[in-house]
C-alpha cells in the first residue's frame, strides 16, 4: 500500500485584521447552511487523494475551516500515491471515497467497477509545462525526460496536453516519462537536474519560473480540457450513504466557494503555502490566481473533461474508448445544491 497520511487540523482564523463585510457575509452563510442537530455523532469518511497539488486547496480548507465538521462529517483525508491504489482502496472499502480526477474513475470503470464521479472543481487546467534554463523551444525538448507521478496518471495526461501544443509527439521525437513522485517532488526533481522537463501546477511551475527556469506552455490559455478533482465513489457506497454523500458534497461545495471568495486570501494562501511547503509568498500569490482562473463556482462533473481524458487514456487502453462518460456522473447532490439556491449565496455579494 503507498504511503498514508493522516490530516487533522485545528479551524485556521479568517485572515489578518478587522474582517470586511464579505468575510462577514461569508460567516453568516455558514452559520445557516444545512447542518447536523447538535449532539448528533459525526459519521466518519474515509477521504482518499492520489497526490499533494494545489487542486487539492479546497478540500484542505474545507478540514481546516471546520465544514466537514459542521456538516457532522469526521473527515479524515488519507494521501495514497498512485491511482490505480487509490481505485483498490476504494473497492475494499478501506476509503469510502476519492477526490481524484476522472482518470481514476475512468481506469476503473474499464476494470468493470461501477463509480461514478459526484462533483469536479474545474473542466480546465492551469498547469504550465516547465523545463530546465537551457531548453527554450520545443526544438529542445526532443530527447528530453519528463518527470510524471505514473503512466496514464493526471500528471502524465498534462505533459500530453502540453506536448500536443507544441506539436511533439513522444514515440516520434524520443521524450520519455520518468515516474518519480507526486507533483511537489517532481518539482524538487526538476529543480535538482534529475529531469528536464515537467508540467506543474501553479505555485510550484511559477517558483521556477522565478528561478529562470522556462515556461513553454501555459495550459491556462489553451483550450485544453480536462476533470478536476472531485468525489468519487463506488455505486455501491452511493446507493448506500446517500445522506452521507449529500453532506460531504455540501463541505466540499462550502470549501470550493470559501478559496474563491477575497476575503479569505489570506487563510488560503497560508493554507496553500503550508500544504505544499511554499516559502515564497510572491510565487504563492500568482499560483493562486493562476488556480483561480480554472476554478468552477458549482461543482458540477465535467463530462467534457471526462472526454478529453478518455481520448487520452485509450492510447495506452483502448477499452476505454468504449466506455459512455455519461453513465461515469452523478450530479444529484450538487443540482440539489444549486437548485436550492445554496452554491448562489455562497458568493452573494462578491465581485
Amino acid at each position: 500500500m503507498g504511503a498514508i497520511l493522516d490530516f487533522r487540523f485545528w479551524i485556521a482564523d479568517w485572515g489578518f485584521g478587522k474582517p470586511t463585510v464579505p468575510a462577514l457575509a461569508f460567516f453568516i452563510l455558514l452559520l445557516i447552511s444545512p447542518t447536523i442537530p447538535a449532539g448528533a455523532a459525526a459519521v466518519r469518511v474515509n477521504i482518499g487523494a492520489a497526490s499533494v497539488s494545489s487542486s487539492m486547496l479546497s478540500i484542505w480548507a474545507a478540514q481546516e475551516q471546520g465544514l466537514f465538521a459542521k456538516q457532522g462529517i469526521d473527515a479524515q483525508l488519507i494521501l495514497i500515491r498512485g491511482g490505480s491504489t487509490l481505485v483498490a482502496s476504494l473497492v475494499t472499502g478501506e476509503i469510502q471515497m476519492a477526490f481524484t480526477s476522472g482518470v481514476s474513475v475512468l481506469g476503473a470503470a474499464a476494470q468493470g467497477v461501477d463509480v461514478k464521479m459526484l462533483t469536479s472543481i474545474s473542466s480546465r487546467v492551469g498547469w504550465k509545462l516547465v523545463a530546465n534554463p537551457q531548453i527554450k523551444s520545443a526544438a529542445d525538448l526532443r530527447g528530453k525526460r519528463f518527470g510524471v507521478q505514473s503512466i496514464v496518471g493526471s500528471t502524465w495526461m498534462y505533459a500530453m496536453l502540453g506536448l500536443e501544443q507544441l506539436g511533439l509527439e513522444p514515440k516520434r521525437d524520443n521524450i520519455s516519462f520518468l515516474p518519480i513522485g507526486d507533483p511537489v517532488v517532481i518539482g524538487q526533481a526538476l529543480d535538482a537536474g534529475r529531469i528536464d522537463a515537467a508540467v506543474l501546477d501553479p505555485p510550484l511551475s511559477r517558483r521556477l519560473i522565478g528561478k529562470g527556469f522556462s515556461q513553454l506552455v501555459d495550459l491556462a490559455k489553451t483550450n485544453a480540457s480536462f476533470p478536476g478533482l472531485g468525489v468519487g465513489v463506488t455505486r455501491a457506497y452511493l446507493d448506500q450513504q446517500t445522506p452521507t454523500l449529500d453532506k460531504t458534497v455540501t463541505a466540499l461545495t462550502e470549501g470550493l466557494a470559501f478559496i474563491q471568495v477575497a476575503a479569505n486570501k489570506p487563510a488560503t494562501l497560508r493554507i496553500m503555502m503550508k500544504h505544499l511547503r511554499i516559502n515564497d509568498p510572491v510565487a504563492a500569490e500568482e499560483g493562486y490566481q493562476d488556480l483561480l482562473s480554472t476554478l468552477n463556482r458549482k461543482p458540477y462533473p465535467s463530462v467534457e473533461g471526462l472526454r478529453s481524458a478518455q481520448r487520452l487514456m485509450a492510447q495506452q487502453n483502448p477499452k476505454i474508448a468504449a466506455l459512455k462518460v455519461e453513465d461515469l456522473v452523478d450530479a444529484r447532490f450538487v443540482r440539489k445544491l444549486d437548485d436550492s439556491g445554496f452554491i448562489d449565496r455562497l458568493y452573494a455579494g462578491q465581485r
